[in-house]
């Protein structure tokens, strides 16, 4: 009886489960749900961090569904969420199922709420918290949500938050509500939600709200009249469908009513901040739900003016010196002149960063356009997931990653209804426009871009109908030169980024008395007199070469000799060679410990060598201990020479006379920049995460730093390319409002700092061994935006940097000049530059085309593909073998192959916090290489291979370079989750009978 009721609960949860995502606040519900085990509560708290609500409460409903049930789960579920204040979800399930006409009702409160969001936004939280939390609006748990988010990101947002949680709750909430807003003063906001007029003094309990059983249906006599109508008092007796499409319609007409109070803070009549990144003060827009007009500084407007024209242009202006504030101005004027042509207009802001999407969202274009034109934004972390198509119809600014403006190109492309079309947009903004290069996301909108201007011009000369293209404004602070060694070299790459844009012209201008000086550095260091540590790693790797039969020709330690052993090993994994395969493979980590001895310290070295070898042995036995795989001569070579070494490393790791003198030169410079000035706030950029953990580490662990005030931490990228942890969007923001605020006032950054991302006005940059190119110097040295500001460089043994970075000066000189060269073409013969670079552009793009219909790989019958361990050679499977999942993911379901493999718990992903749903790797299991991961998908355990870890073989011959799925273009077969999902259902009758 127990199992057809747990049938039966399931089949309720399931029915209900859209309903379920919309109602069910997954913190909360959380926290009362205890049959739920603590690695699967991670996994749904990172997806609602990452991904929202929504993603997570589907990840919750799925845990809470799966099988075995534990007794009485579903009553549980049932009591935690009425315990989370989603009563309306916990009646779903248990079949106290609304009457269809209040169901309807309560969807148009739900919408009209959603509606009126952004001026609700502007009650008066904590009075309007404290009354509905009276009235069972909210939960206990949801008002300490809302006073956190108030007191952190302001009220503002803790009124969404507020509005976000009330809506789920039962039938009734909307006349509570109402309720509250009178009581509380919020006059002006009731009357919007209501249609009654500002002067009407009738209390909310007379005021008939919507029901559909009370429209009317045309045969009523519509001449008597209910009491509450025949009051005297203009409020409307219903408020329906009609009226939310009437808001619908007008929403964005009307003047915003909310915190009319803080239009009366006083902008600089500049429009424009040094002290703030892009000109912009963030921290004002976040407080502040709008601004005055924009006004421009004289070297702002000159670079806008073409644009104001209607033609595409670039505008090129350092870091800091409002490039953003400049599109802002552009953008309002674009669709205030199209509003007074009776036309509409369609802004898309692209940008290449997932932060960068908010931080455009809440710092410069929302503050000035919110009053007179809807904005929205999308990225993959948007907690918004309607349909992109749907966004853009409904938006006049849509601020998105470039990607998924891409995705909706090519669906339109493909015939699909839920697509974009260029012709849909009037202007497109394109952030850092100097990544419009072959093979970028920018690149391939833009090269639709000019596939459709040539198509267009077909279509004049045969006087027929052209299609419309938007206006192209592109933002940049270096277009750089493109590796260039030659003035014209140079030329032509900023030619090409300007064609590639279809700019009319580069804009740029001198910002005379705004252009900050920087004092400028480089600190040289020493080599180590004794390198004790240094000595020991090298005599392993000479041991290891050895062994090997290998003769580099680079020095140990170098970018050379990485390259050496990468190609190494690649080389023996192809030729099936596991002594030198796995030999490379050691000596590229013990290569990585070289590096991190000379950058950081050596104990960070030592720690990393050690967990790679603990790493390497835990893969040599099954995940219950009781049989040990095959280990090889080679392998039990490498694990005793660094067992026989490991007590001496550990030893010398812990004396600080053999630390490198970069070190000590970072340490001296940040003493130095604290003491030296009132209030220091600065940047540290390192080249990897891990440098930039240890090194915030390192100054966190020294007392010297802590007495002179500095306070440190870290913040880097957040895709899954590394094995360091990667940091979401999310821990990024939570650490650049730190150092927005001041509660940090030393960052330590890699790269992910360096271009875009809303960093204040700092005081000192420090570059920390790394230099990479042009562009990323001018970047870095922007963010040194305070008034005395300095940029220092310091050496790392085998960096070169400083070499790198008087390359980098020559290269910005040449960049300037060539600039300048262009912008003193004439315009014909800029024209034609432009066009034949374009010309050249297409061309190559249908070549490429052609080339890739060609390829006869996606041809080929999967059966013929072979798949073998990387580690053993041993044959694991053939490609028919394999099914797709959603067009990503590789999995083998087959009961053989299962048979080949071992599971094992992934502590790493689990360090990580990834936000997918696995339940560990699969490794081979003869030799204890990793395979890939077992991931849940829909209640399936499926085995998904990396592609990276097998030896690939096509028709007997193998494919040399196979580390992406992209890189092997056969097509496998779909896969079939029903066929799977009704063996496992079978199975798993079979057991219970």
């Amino acid at each position: 009886m127990a199992s057809d009721n747990d049938e039966m609960f399931e089949r309720l949860i399931e029915g209900f489960r859209p309903q379920l995502k919309e109602l069910i606040m997954v913190q909360q519900v959380l926290e009362h749900l205890h049959f739920i085990d603590n690695e699967q509560r991670e996994r749904i708290m990172k997806k609602e961090t990452n991904e929202g609500n929504q993603a997570a409460a589907e990840l919750l409903i799925s845990a809470v569904t799966r099988k075995p049930h534990s007794p009485g789960w579903f009553r549980a579920f049932v009591v935690a969420l009425e315990e989370a204040g989603c009563g309306r979800a916990a009646d779903y399930i248990q079949d106290k199922l609304p009457e269809p006409e209040v169901e309807a009702e309560n969807d148009y409160f739900v919408k009209l709420v959603q509606l009126m969001c952004p001026r609700l936004m502007g009650m008066q939280t904590q009075e309007v918290r404290v009354h509905c939390l009276s009235l069972k609006l909210l939960t206990p748990a949801d008002a300490e949500i809302i006073d956190a988010l108030t007191a952190t990101q302001g009220p503002r947002t803790g009124a969404g938050e507020l509005l976000r949680r009330i809506v789920r709750g039962r039938d009734g909430w909307f006349s509570k509500f109402l309720n509250v807003l009178r009581e509380t003063g919020h006059r002006n906001l009731y009357c919007e939600l209501t249609g009654c007029s500002p002067d009407c003094d009738k209390q909310v309990s007379d005021v008939k709200l919507p029901s559909l059983k009370d429209e009317p249906t045309g045969s009523e006599d519509t001449t008597d009249e209910s009491p509450a109508a025949a009051a005297s008092c203009d409020c409307p007796q219903e408020l329906n469908a009609g009226r939310i499409e009437q808001l619908c319609s007008t929403i964005s007409e009307k003047p915003n009513l909310y915190e009319g109070a803080s239009n009366e803070s006083k902008e600089p009549p500049n429009g424009l901040d040094p002290s703030q990144p892009d000109g912009a003060d963030s921290g004002a827009a976040a407080k502040s739900p709008e601004k005055a007009d924009i006004v421009l500084r004289d070297y702002q407007t000159e670079v806008a003016r073409p644009a104001l024209e209607g033609k595409n242009i670039i505008i090129c202006l350092p870091t800091g010196s409002g490039k953003t504030r400049v599109a802002v101005y552009i953008t309002k004027k674009h669709l205030d002149d199209r509003r007074a042509e009776s036309q509409s207009g369609k802004v898309v802001v692209l940008v290449n960063k997932i932060p960068l999407v908010e931080q455009h969202y809440v710092a410069e274009f929302l503050p000035f356009l919110k009053r007179t034109y809807k904005v929205e934004r999308v990225s993959g972390d948007s907690p918004l997931k309607i349909s992109f198509t749907e966004i853009v119809k409904n938006n006049d600014v849509i601020i998105c990653t470039a990607q998924i403006l891409e995705n909706y190109l090519e669906r339109s492309n493909k015939g699909e209804d839920e697509g974009v079309d260029l012709s849909d947009l009037t202007l497109i903004v394109i952030d850092e426009c100097h990544h419009t290069q072959k093979g970028g996301v920018y690149n391939h909108i833009m090269l639709r871009y000019l596939k459709q201007k040539h198509k267009n011009r077909k279509l004049k000369k045969l006087e027929k109908e052209t299609v419309p293209l938007p206006q192209i404004l592109g933002l940049t602070a270096s277009p750089g030169v493109g590796g260039a060694t030659i003035l014209m070299k140079a030329e032509e790459h900023i030619l090409r980024i300007c064609a590639n844009l279809d700019a009319s012209n580069i804009m740029t201008r001198s910002l005379g008395e705004f252009k900050k000086e920087q004092r400028k550095k480089v600190l040289k260091v020493e080599d180590r007199k004794e390198d004790p540590f240094g000595d020991v790693i090298k005599k392993i790797m000479i041991a290891i070469h050895a062994h090997a039969e290998l003769s580099p020709t680079c020095d140990l330690g170098s970018q050379n000799y990485e390259q050496w052993v990468v190609q190494k090993e690649r080389n023996a994994a192809t030729e099936e060679d596991q002594k030198v395969r796995v030999c490379a493979e050691h000596l590229r980590q013990y290569n990585e410990g070289l590096n991190l001895s000379n950058t950081i310290r050596m104990c960070d070295s030592f720690s990393f060598l050690n967990k790679f070898y603990e790493e390497e042995m835990k893969k040599k036995t099954t995940p219950d201990d009781e049989e040990k795989i095959q280990i090889t001569d080679t392998e039990r070579f490498l694990f005793n020479l660094f067992k026989e070494n490991k007590e001496e490393l550990q030893e010398l790791a812990k004396n600080p006379d053999y630390e490198n003198d970069s070190l000590s030169k970072l340490r001296s410079n940040i003493l130095q920049e604290f003491s030296t000035r009132e209030s220091a706030r600065g940047i540290i950029f390192t080249k990897t995460r891990r440098s930039a953990i240890a090194l915030s580490q390192w100054i966190q662990e020294n007392s010297k730093f802590a007495d002179i005030g500095v306070k440190a931490s870290h913040v880097i990228g957040g895709g899954d390319q590394s094995v360091v942890k990667p940091m979401t969007s999310a821990e990024q923001r939570d650490v650049l409002t730190k150092f927005h605020n001041g509660e940090i006032n030393l960052l330590i950054a890699t790269t992910v700092a360096e271009e875009g991302l809303d960093i204040p006005a700092c005081n000192f940059v420090i570059r920390y061994g790394l230099v990479t190119n042009e562009i990323a110097m001018i970047q870095a040295k922007g963010r040194g935006r305070a008034e005395d500001s300095s940029y220092s460089l310091v050496e790392v043994k085998n960096s070169g940097v400083a070499e790198k970075e008087v390359v980098n000066e020559y290269r910005t000189d040449m960049m300037d000049k060539a600039i300048e060269k262009i912008r003193a073409l004439k315009q014909e013969e800029y024209d034609k530059r432009i066009m034949e670079y374009q010309m050249q552009a297409i061309m190559e793009n249908r070549v490429l085309v052609k080339k890739k219909k060609q390829k006869g790989m996606k041809n080929e019958d999967p059966s013929n593909v072979k798949f073998s361990c990387r580690g053993c050679n041993e044959p694991a499977c053939s490609g028919e073998d394999i099914e797709i999942i959603e067009d990503m993911h590789r999995v083998n379901l087959t009961p053989k192959f299962g048979e080949l493999f071992i599971q094992r718990e992934n502590t790493t992903l689990q360090e990580r916090h990834l936000d997918y749903e696995t339940n560990g790797y699969i490794a081979c299991k003869k030799c204890g290489e990793r395979w890939g991961s077992m991931m849940l998908y829909r209640g399936l355990e499926c085995p998904c291979l990396h592609v990276k870890n097998f030896v690939v073989t096509l028709k007997g011959k193998k494919i040399n370079k196979c580390t992406k799925w992209s890189e092997l273009t056969v097509r496998f077969s779909a896969f079939d989750y029903a066929d799977h999902a009704s063996q496992v259902a079978q199975s798993s009758d079979d057991e219970d009978e």
